[in-house]
């Protein structure tokens, strides 16, 4: 699952890391160069020239708010919405389609949009960070015309842990192909050893940190834009390093399929995809209509270990998750949400520390908490979202919660 905001735009952006001090339009005459440079790193080559363009902040704003309201449905915002708040990853007061717009003002210095096939440059400096910023936008309509981006990105659902793979797939090789062609523009050629790749990958995070509304912004929403591009640029380096310059388009003739081979290379070299589980049985169905399902993967466990436990627990235990899948119900008189998760593990052990995990993470996201009938597999009780269960069965979690009444 992701947030679903970030993808269905059409657009993919790059963090701005320098003030605004030039017009861009003076960088056009660099599209051929570098079009060409990244040719001859990936192999891949440019089917017509890139249309490219300036906008201002103002313009970006009009822009991102006009493509929210051709290309969402509300049904699906507010699935979104109500997904992250019952897991306790966004505020329940969180206003999801607004906070994005923000969010992507903020931190755009370029993009590509993949419906026009345009390249938009920010107003601002000319410099070094812009090169960065049109290279990687270059290397995304390079990719859009060899592999059509739009359809890649749509291939799976919204709410899909297959769709935050293919994101970071798509701003994973951008980023390494920027990377690669400024290591070769300073004459180093395009072999970037691993701990400089370490180091520019955690660059990403810290260009991002330095802006007001991405620091302010829930754990979730942090990651959800940082993952595609850090995790996505490792991924691709291992793929490339496996295969060479047949990975740019391997990972597009054959995507990933979950967060957890971005997170593993080697689980998409060796072709493990996840195993999922059936989801549990809600009572009272039939009086509900299904306002969403998906797949929750590696990505949405990290962040809620981390969130609700320790990042120790995210980093050691997320990377067990075999599998997990979930279904949000809403009542048909009311309109009351109830979501119904299953969690598999690689090994009964995991599947115990996560169920007692979910224990603590369910009464801090919970405003009233009340623990009801228990036993060595289960546990049940009540919050203001209402009747909660959790079981455990071997190697598998299963979580059902806002039930009107209890059931055990």
């Amino acid at each position: 699952m992701k947030p679903i905001l970030i993808g269905v735009l059409g657009l993919t952006a790059l963090a701005a890391q320098a003030p605004d001090t030039g017009r861009r339009e003076s960088l056009f005459p660099e599209i051929e160069g570098i079009s060409r440079s990244l040719e001859e790193i990936s192999g891949l080559k440019f089917k017509r020239k890139v249309a490219a363009a300036v906008l201002d902040k103002a313009q970006l704003r009009k822009f991102l708010t006009s493509r929210i309201d051709k290309t969402m449905r509300p049904s699906d915002l507010k699935a979104e919405s109500l997904i992250l708040k019952m897991l306790g990853l966004i505020p329940q007061d969180f206003d999801l389609r607004g906070q994005t717009v923000d969010l992507l003002t903020e931190q755009a210095a370029a993009f590509y949009d993949y419906q026009r096939k345009q390249l938009f440059l920010m107003e601002g400096d000319t410099g070094e960070a812009a090169l960065m910023a049109m290279a990687h936008e270059l290397a995304h309509a390079l990719a859009d015309q060899n592999f059509h981006l739009e359809k890649y990105i749509k291939q799976n659902s919204q709410s899909d842990d297959a769709a935050t793979a293919r994101m970071a797939v798509m701003e994973g090789q951008a980023t390494w192909l920027m990377s690669a062609y400024l290591h070769q523009r300073a004459g180093l050629g395009i072999d970037i050893p691993p701990v400089i790749m370490q180091m520019m990958s955690s660059s990403v995070e810290q260009g991002a940190s330095q802006y007001p509304v991405f620091s302010q912004s829930p754990l979730y929403i942090r990651d959800s834009l940082i993952f595609p591009y850090k995790g996505g640029m490792l991924f691709q380096d291992a793929v490339y390093r496996k295969l060479g310059k047949d990975g740019f388009a391997e990972v597009f003739r054959r995507a990933p399929q979950s967060s957890q081979q971005i997170f593993h290379p080697e689980r998409y070299l060796n072709r493990e995809g996840p195993k999922l589980p059936p989801v549990p049985f809600v009572p009272d169905s039939k009086k509900m209509r299904k306002l969403a399902e998906g797949t929750l993967g590696e990505f949405d466990y990290r962040v809620m270990l981390a969130q609700f436990g320790t990042k120790d627990q995210a980093e050691t235990l997320a990377p067990g998750l075999a599998g997990s899948q979930f279904v949000l119900w809403e009542s048909k008189n009311d309109a009351h949400p109830v979501l119904a998760f299953s969690a598999s593990w690689s090994s009964e052990e995991q599947a115990r520390e996560f169920w007692t995990f979910y224990r603590q993470a369910l009464k801090a996201k919970s405003k009233a908490f009340e623990t009801g009938a228990e036993s060595e597999t289960m546990f049940s009780g009540r919050t203001e979202a209402g009747f909660y269960r959790v079981t455990r069965k071997a190697e598998m979690v299963e979580s059902i919660e806002g039930l009107k009444s209890s059931v055990n």
